[in-house]
């Protein structure tokens, strides 16, 4: 039987009480606590979370995540009230990409459309064409003739395999998600050794030598989907692990072994800009309104269009 934790379920009782009399949603990427995915209304991947938030009703938006996903919410519903429990949790991919000198880079190839993933600041998206997340990246880069001048930017991990996966040759920006590029290749084959009938799960935004090892390469609810198909019992799972909690939800009697990352002794990988949010920040932000995600109208309404147009190439299956 599992064991209450009477600080934990007094925090939750009074987050779902603010959350009503606030009128207000919770929506968490997979790689939060797993207290804040229990109580979350909705769970996702970016593309899931960006579809929910372009069709919320509720007047108030509590998105936990990192800051990029506040904005793309804010973006979206710019009538609505956007809250973050911790305004510090940031992206380290999104920080590989200032906007001034992703602008250069872009003016440096005038007859180059922009394809910006997800993971980058309203202010790169205002430069961008139109918007990919790791889950639709492919489809949408599909959308242009093969001989389109396309930049992708900011993961080189993620534009080299689509790069590999299209046979295009996209102008890169060498940017890269410090979570993701920090697997180990050696470790990971050395735990496929003692699970040799385990099937390895891995995250696009992985460099290329982790990619080769992959039964299945795709985006979080990719993966997820994967597992939950496959009639495979284990798994070695090379990305952010707040996804496993997910899998074991969804997956019971199935094994799921976090890919260790090369420069530490901890078993899994964490987003250290993830975990920053916690029920107490989550309780307090519903109850002071604050603090609120706030992106400079301008920038928005230039944001707004590959955001959009992203939703309209990857229309829901």
């Amino acid at each position: 039987m599992a064991v209450q934790n009477p600080g934990v379920d007094a925090l939750k009782r009074e987050i779902a009480e603010l959350k009503k009399q606030r009128g207000a949603v919770i929506m968490g990427h997979y790689y939060q606590n797993a207290d804040i995915q229990d109580i979350a209304d909705y769970i996702g991947d970016s593309l899931a979370l960006a579809r929910i938030a372009a069709d919320i009703k509720e007047n108030v938006i509590v998105m936990c995540g990192v800051h990029f996903m506040g904005e793309t919410a804010k973006i979206l519903c710019p009538d609505k009230t956007v809250l973050e429990p911790d305004p510090t949790a940031g992206c380290s991919l999104a920080d590989s990409c200032p906007a001034e000198e992703f602008e250069k880079f872009v003016k440096a190839h005038p007859d180059h459309t922009v394809i910006s993933y997800v993971n980058t600041s309203a202010a790169v998206k205002a430069l961008t064409d139109v918007v990919v997340t790791s889950g639709n990246a492919r489809q949408i880069v599909d959308t242009f003739d093969k001989d389109a001048k396309l930049i992708f930017g900011p993961d080189r991990n993620l534009g080299n395999y689509i790069n590999s996966v299209t046979g295009r040759d996209m102008l890169l920006w060498d940017g890269a998600c410090h979570v993701h590029e920090k697997f180990s290749v050696e470790k990971t084959v050395a735990l496929k050794e003692q699970h040799p009938q385990a099937k390895v799960l891995v995250h696009p935004e992985c460099p290329q030598p982790m990619r080769l090892l992959a039964d299945c390469i795709g985006s979080t609810a990719v993966l997820l989907d994967y597992a939950m198909k496959s009639d495979s019992t284990e798994f070695i799972v090379a990305t952010e692990s707040g996804i496993l909690h997910q899998m074991r939800a969804k997956c019971p009697g199935k094994t799921f072994i976090p890919a260790p990352p090369a420069d530490s002794t901890c078993a899994c990988n964490e987003c250290a800009y993830m975990k920053l949010n916690t029920l107490e920040k989550l309780r307090d932000c519903l109850r002071d309104m604050a603090p609120e995600v706030i992106v400079d109208d301008e920038v928005a309404a230039k944001a707004r269009k590959p955001i959009e147009r992203m939703l309209e190439l990857s229309p829901k299956k």
